[in-house]
């Protein structure tokens, strides 16, 4: 039976409080300005082990691309080979549980598939979507049976054309039919579709460990915990306090937040539902004590800032018009040298002389403390710990979060870099602090994305 053999999750730094966006209990997560799908997908799949990868699935409803492989970015961000393949589904939420579903039929196939699901979900001002939405990533290695840390046992899916939440091209909200409606076409669909992921992997519902129940309209699936006859404790906190639905990346959020405490043989049921529903029945093998990722997803939401202010939030998601800055426009980025540099810029590949081990970023051909010429080699920096040497404020430069706060760090090994910091309060900055490397979008400039790495504070 193929499984999942790693993972890793991310939540972003900063919340909003459903209080400043009008009233309610909470708050959601909310990617930063430099953040979106591709780049948040990069941060959950650091944590996995993607040595065996050789197939790469990403799925959003959220596309910094219309049309152009985001998960190129991904995967160049990530290192990964370019003999990998690269498939990107979108348009429905419930993508995220049924691109892991993929995952594991390439699994059965004899391939390591990495499935990424990432979301950026903005919705209406005043409306649920906004309140009720969130930012997040999620995403899962699966291969074989025998590296398995969680194997699938049993699914079983169902797909119903039905118009309940739909945005059309162009549009930037979603729109949504009247609950109810959707509630009584897709309540019953959940409800069967469970009991059957349960029948294929022979499993009665009192053995279930944890059950995800997600759905665009939480009433989809109510009705589940009384068909199967589940007890509350049962079912897995689905998070709407803290971080909102996360679109397509939700339901695999939650599971991987479940598999954070899990215990070696636990069953999960996870429902996901959207114009239809898909089920899986997980088993937890005797691995997943050693399979668990540095970060847990609750350490990723321990680490938040709640103060950002709604009309801030509302420039970041380009919905509140302002003032632009009065300085000529950023540049398109240019494809040649984005191509010619690619390994630095993405993966974030610097140099080590081999003569005396200096270190270089951006990676260079002489080496400026020993003169050897050409005795360089390549060495991967993304994940190095890094310091800070000193900083400074730039108050003139413009950025949806004020002030760019621009460091000289140095790298554990050897190393400098000017670059720019996120996720920090400039008053809590100092010299000596430890940070990591983090992939942003610095800009978008005449509608080409330009990507490369910022430093944070370490979370």
């Amino acid at each position: 039976m193929p499984g999942i053999t790693s993972y890793g999750a991310y939540v972003p730094y900063y919340r909003l409080t459903r209080k400043a966006m009008g009233g309610g209990k909470g708050e959601r997560a909310i990617a930063s300005f430099d953040e979106d799908a591709v780049s948040m997908a990069v941060e959950a799949s650091r944590d996995a082990d993607l040595s065996a990868v050789d197939t790469l699935l990403f799925a959003t409803t959220s596309p910094p691309y219309a049309e152009k492989l985001n998960a190129a970015a991904i995967a160049a961000a990530l290192s990964l080979p370019s003999s990998i393949r690269s498939t990107e589904i979108g348009s429905s939420s419930r993508m995220g549980l049924g691109a892991l579903l993929m995952g594991m039929d390439a699994a059965a196939a004899g391939r390591h598939a990495l499935v990424c699901t990432s979301d950026v979900v903005v919705g209406a001002p005043g409306g649920s979507r906004e309140k009720g939405g969130g930012d997040a990533a999620v995403a899962f290695v699966t291969g074989p049976d025998d590296e398995a840390i969680v194997r699938l046992i049993g699914q079983a899916s169902a797909t119903t054309e039905l118009l309940d939440v739909w945005r059309l091209p162009g549009e930037k909200f979603a729109n949504q039919w009247e609950e109810r409606f959707g509630a009584e076409i897709l309540g019953p669909i959940s409800n069967d579709t469970a009991k059957r992921a349960l029948e294929d992997a022979g499993t009665q519902p009192g053995d279930l460990a944890a059950v995800v129940l997600d759905a665009t309209n939480k009433r989809d699936v109510a009705g589940i915990p009384r068909a199967l006859g589940l007890q509350k404790e049962q079912l897995a906190d689905m998070l709407e306090a803290n971080i909102g639905r996360a679109g397509a990346a939700h339901a695999g959020l939650v599971l991987a937040r479940v598999l954070d405490s899990a215990n070696p043989g636990d069953k999960i049921l996870v429902v996901s539902t959207c114009d239809g529903c898909d089920a899986a029945v997980l088993e937890v093998t005797d691995k997943i004590t050693t399979g668990r990722p540095k970060r847990s997803v609750d350490r990723w939401m321990a680490s938040a800032r709640n103060d950002i202010p709604y009309n801030t939030y509302l420039k970041w998601r380009e919905i509140l018009p302002f003032e632009p800055p009065r300085r000529p426009d950023l540049d398109r980025p240019a494809a040649p040298p984005m191509q010619r540099n690619q390994h630095w810029k993405y993966g974030f590949y610097g140099s080590r002389c081999t003569e005396c081990h200096s270190g270089y970023l951006p990676p260079q051909q002489v080496c400026l403390t020993c003169g050897a010429v050409n005795k360089m080699q390549e060495e991967a920096f993304a994940d190095v710990p890094c310091k800070i040497k000193t900083y400074t404020f730039d108050h003139l430069a413009y950025t949806l979060q004020p002030p760019v706060v621009s460091t000289v760090v140095d790298f554990e090994g050897g190393g400098r870099l000017t670059c720019e910091m996120a996720d920090v309060d400039p008053a809590s900055v100092k010299i000596g602090d430890q940070l990591e490397m983090t992939f942003r979008r610095l800009y978008t400039g005449s509608g080409v994305h330009n990507y490369f790495w910022k430093a944070r504070p370490q979370r």
